[in-house]
């Protein structure tokens, strides 16, 4: 059999009980192992098939890609959201394929398939395996690719080919697509890492609108971009802006910022544990409050890790009224928490919301009693559920206690100069995309 032929595999979301007793302490949680860990049980699992990444492209987006350097269709783990028949979910890309190779003291960022664009694919699990049911292309007001490349010069890792020699175009459209859900209408709302923005897309897959910080000074999108979010999240850290992303049952949406945010520097934004969460209303197009959220310490979510900059948000999901759950993990570990929305937790346009010292991000735990850091909730810790694994970028709620689960396989590649062989061709990582099905031992909702 062709090795290009053979599937990924699946991630399986499981449900989680909201009515978990566990102990609550200003956004920190705790809970008992054995109960809320080794109960839970992956109930099934199921892998994506090697699709080669320029078939994929070429058939949405004609020419678009020549050489896929034998790169398979991955990373379509960066969210996951029910679609209308069980069993079947929409998914998103990231920005492609991607790495970093190191030149001297600079680390490059590399884009091996620079034609690649983001895509939005709808799947279907079934029988161990994850089937491609439609795919949707990302696209400019005028249909062109919005392509995945980095947009400003001086914000944005510069782009470099694949063995980091030869430098690349920025691309003002460029889009590194986290977080999904689909509306009412039939079209998405996706956020993104650059800006970091939220972006409202068409049911066929063009970009209607951009959100982006006030003062990004963005110009030259092929689509209207608007300056309605707060401007200090243009203190994002490269690569950790928007990730995950909610639906409310009143249509609001909730955003949640990967990583603290480098305020007022870096050295504040690498040692915090704080990050934040924006609600955005898609009937008036502005942000109606923010939130502060505080992980739990690192080695509390990855046993013997000692880096707090590890720390990230990857999946936000709504369980009902103002409830969701926020997924904190590290590239290795994944721990689940429900989280409430209260009012009295709004931090938006308060000095919290600014860069005035103290930031919320210098904030430890003495000081945080000051701030309204949001209380939360611990549901499940995915590292004590055999067969999940890691890399979990997308999270869904099946029924009343099952999670499904979706990894981001990093479309196979790896980081430095030996991810290509000498002829340029992808050393692959061997990392499956894979969805799983893990059931809860409580009810999630």
């Amino acid at each position: 059999m062709n090795p290009r032929l053979m599937r990924r595999p699946a991630v399986v979301v499981l449900p989680l009980s909201a009515a978990l007793a566990l102990t609550v302490v200003m956004g920190t949680a705790e809970a008992e192992p054995a109960r809320h860990g080794s109960a839970a049980r992956v109930v099934s699992t199921s892998t994506l098939p090697d699709i080669p990444l320029a078939a994929f492209s070429n058939r949405l987006l004609p020419g678009s890609v020549d050489d896929d350097r034998d790169v398979d269709l991955g990373g379509i783990g960066s969210d996951l959201y029910p679609a209308e028949r069980r069993g079947e979910y929409w998914t998103v890309t990231d920005r492609g394929p991607n790495g970093q190779i190191a030149v001297g003291k600079d680390k490059r960022r590399t884009f091996p398939v620079p034609g690649f664009d983001p895509a939005i694919v709808k799947v279907r699990a079934t029988g161990g395996r994850i089937q491609v049911l439609k795919s949707l292309p990302i696209t400019t007001a005028s249909g062109a690719p919005v392509t995945g490349l980095p947009n400003q010069p001086g914000r944005d890792e510069a782009p470099y080919n694949h063995d980091a020699t030869t430098p690349l175009a920025y691309n003002a459209n460029g889009l590194d697509t986290e977080g999904l859900v689909r509306d009412r209408d039939g079209g998405f709302w996706l956020v993104d890492e650059y800006g970091p923005s939220l972006v409202h897309v068409s049911a066929k897959g063009r970009v209607l609108a951009r959100h982006v910080p006030r003062g990004l000074g963005l110009t030259g999108a092929d689509y209207p971009v608007i300056e309605s979010l707060p401007s200090i999240f243009l203190k994002r850290k490269i690569n950790r802006g928007f990730e995950g992303l909610a639906l409310l049952p009143d249509g609001d949406l909730v955003m949640a910022l990967q990583s603290p945010l480098l305020n007022p520097d870096k050295a504040t934004g690498e040692d915090s544990r704080t990050t934040r969460l924006l609600r955005f209303s898609t009937r008036t197009n502005r942000v109606t409050a923010e939130y502060a959220y505080r992980f739990d310490p690192v080695g509390v979510v990855e046993p013997g890790q000692t880096k707090t900059s590890e720390l990230k948000i990857s999946s936000i999901v709504a369980l009902g009224g103002d409830r969701v759950l926020v997924q904190e993990r590290t590239d290795k570990a994944s721990r689940v928490y429900e989280v409430r929305l209260r009012r009295g937790a709004d931090i938006l346009g308060s000095p919290w919301d600014t860069t005035a010292s103290p930031t919320l991000e210098q904030l430890d735990d003495e000081a945080s009693a000051d701030a309204p850091v949001l209380a939360k909730r611990l549901v499940v810790d995915l590292n004590t559920v055999e067969g999940v694994p890691g890399k979990i970028e997308g999270i869904a709620v099946e029924g009343s206690s099952t999670l499904v689960l979706l990894n981001d396989n990093d479309f196979g590649m790896t980081d430095g100069p030996e991810a290509f062989d000498a002829n340029g061709r992808l050393v692959d990582s061997d990392v499956e995309t894979t969805l799983v099905r893990v059931r809860l031992p409580h009810r999630l909702r």
